[in-house]
């Protein structure tokens, strides 16, 4: 049990070691030579780690704009967080040992899905399916399963999440890439899919749509074309009417005056999105050649699900608009879900801006600005109710205001919650 742990929390839970691993692999598999192998190993692990940065830069960022986001606009509630349920499930519950074979278990159905069927995604973001072994696990527990019983349910429910979400997401990657090479990993896409349904409803037809990547501006304004620029304009005013907000008690920064702070945090955020999508295009440029040994050889016509910030640098401005959006929605549904009996969820802006992101992404390629507009905000709903349901099932298990965020995580637990243990029960 220990060489397994050492395993999972030294290499597979580290998503820059299992893509570079995969890239050496690749690469060897397509017998490359000595120097185009560690080459091509090294730029992807750096790819990687330069996205990584990136993201680093932006949690940074958007930890602080939580922070006065909630005193500036006096919010109480539940903050959803998979790592406290992690955490509580490993250390409370006792269950670190089954949470372990169980993310084994979902990597290794995944490959077998991928080789014998017609799925063929390698889901290669390993934070998210230890997330997705935390939730199957703990939804287990509430079943009642046994030991076993929880690692093979989750194992395969797991490993089917990890398949079958890609898959369901491929058909608007390839509108978005406008190509095949690369899949979608990221355990938020049933909330994608969601925002997608809501942009092809309200959303503009085929022969109207205008993109948010499409807009018109004035001269005098054609500057906001630049990526960066554009992300600056609407963020760091963002941030400093908040920080107004809150107030210098929670926005300031040491010496340094509030709204001063708040403006460089703002800075921060743009510096966090320059280093995310440079990354993001030295990953790319190696993974996706290198991938081709893997499908080659192994799983034939394999295609490498990856995290969502890989999609950010095709619609950059439907990335802003779907954090926006997303934001409304869930400031809505703060207010608005209590009503039916409900917890209290507040925005988390870490997953407005990821997830919320890619989802405008999604809404824009489905029903151009307005769906995107609309279908945020639905988006937004969609993302507050689920956590909300999932504090309900959670309490049975003795967690005291607590909840996730993924999408797909709280779809996969609270299958075990509202399906299986009533189905189980009444035998």
């Amino acid at each position: 049990m220990t060489i397994i742990n050492f395993i999972i929390n030294n290499i597979l839970t580290q998503s820059a070691i299992i893509i570079a691993l995969i890239a050496l692999l690749g690469l060897v598999l397509q017998k490359k030579s000595a120097g185009s192998v560690l080459a091509g190993t090294f730029k992807t692990l750096l790819g990687f780690q330069v996205l990584s940065a990136g993201s680093t830069i932006i949690v940074g960022s958007l930890t602080y704009f939580g922070k006065i986001f909630q005193h500036g606009f006096h919010l109480k509630g539940v903050v959803p967080s998979i790592e406290a349920i992690n955490g509580q499930a490993m250390n409370t519950l006792g269950l670190g040992n089954e949470i372990a074979f169980t993310f084994l278990g979902i990597f290794i159905v995944n490959i077998l899905i991928a080789r014998f069927s017609p799925w063929k995604y390698i889901f290669l973001t390993g934070q998210a399916l230890l997330w997705m072994a935390t939730m199957t696990v703990v939804g287990g527990k509430i079943c009642g399963f046994n030991n076993w019983l929880i690692v093979l349910s989750g194992s395969i429910i797991g490993g089917i999440f990890a398949v079958a979400m890609p898959a369901l997401a491929q058909p608007f990657v390839r509108k978005i890439t406008g190509n095949d090479a690369i899949a979608l990993g990221h355990f938020c896409t049933v909330g994608y899919l969601v925002e997608a349904g809501a942009a092809y409803i309200f959303g503009e037809r085929a022969k109207e749509k205008h993109s948010i990547e499409d807009i018109k501006l004035p001269k005098s304004m054609e500057f906001l074309q630049d990526t960066y620029l554009s992300v600056a304009v609407i963020m760091v005013p963002l941030y400093m009417i908040t920080a107004a907000f809150a107030g210098p008690k929670y926005a300031a920064n040491g010496s340094t005056n509030y709204i001063v702070t708040g403006f460089m945090q703002g800075i921060q955020f743009v510096v966090g999105v320059y280093v995310l999508l440079a990354g993001v295009r030295l990953l790319l440029g190696e993974i996706v050649p290198a991938f081709r040994g893997i499908a080659m050889k192994l799983v034939p016509d394999a295609k490498p699900a990856l995290d969502c910030p890989v999609l950010f640098p095709y619609s950059p401005n439907a990335v802003i608009l779907g954090f926006v959006t997303t934001t409304i929605g869930t400031v809505i549904g703060m207010f608005l879900i209590p009503i039916f009996g409900l917890a209290v969820i507040l925005p988390g802006m870490l997953t407005n801006f990821f997830a919320g992101g890619t989802a405008g992404i999604f809404g824009n390629v489905v029903g151009g600005r307005r769906g995107a507009i609309i279908g945020g905000v639905i988006h937004g709903l969609f993302i507050t109710l689920l956590p909300a349901l999932l504090v309900t099932a959670l309490t049975t298990l003795g967690f005291v205001n607590a909840s996730a965020t993924d999408s797909d995580t709280i779809t996969a637990c609270l299958m075990y919650a509202f399906v299986f243990a009533p189905i189980l029960k009444a035998i």
